[in-house]
């Protein structure tokens, strides 16, 4: 189990059970638990009737918003560093160049393993190369 930074931790030899301790404070007692909540949280005012569930509900919509805005401009990042592979496609059917996706090659290989007419050596590296893509995948 995770200890808090800072604390005393010991092995007791007769049982053989490692014990922890949280570490005094100044005055020579242990802080309980409700102040060191405080500590940690300062003078932030925690009381649940100090926001209406309406007033959360709007910040929760405006964090959404932030969040879909952010995310829409990283696209469009991203859409203006690459392009569509249908673009590509028929650039590369200009340069007469065949691409073939995965799944394309995967089924390519699948047939020449199931054709009669492939030898054994054909069927094996088929096999060798459908594993590497559905590896892949």
């Amino acid at each position: 189990q995770a200890v808090p930074a800072g604390s005393h931790v010991r092995l007791n030899l007769q049982t053989g059970d490692r014990e922890a301790r949280l570490p005094d404070s100044e005055n020579g007692k242990s802080d309980t638990r409700e102040e060191r909540r405080r500590k940690r949280l300062g003078k932030v005012d925690v009381d649940s009737s100090s926001f209406t569930s309406e007033e959360l509900k709007k910040a929760l919509a405006k964090m959404k918003e932030s969040e879909k805005a952010e995310r829409k401009a990283h696209e469009e990042e991203v859409r203006k560093k690459f392009r569509p592979i249908e673009q590509l496609k028929e650039e590369f059917e200009k340069l007469n160049v065949k691409m073939e996706t995965d799944y394309e090659i995967m089924v390519k290989l699948i047939g020449k393993f199931n054709s009669s007419a492939s030898t054994l050596d054909e069927k094996v590296a088929a096999l060798y190369d459908l594993e590497y893509y559905v590896h892949q995948v």
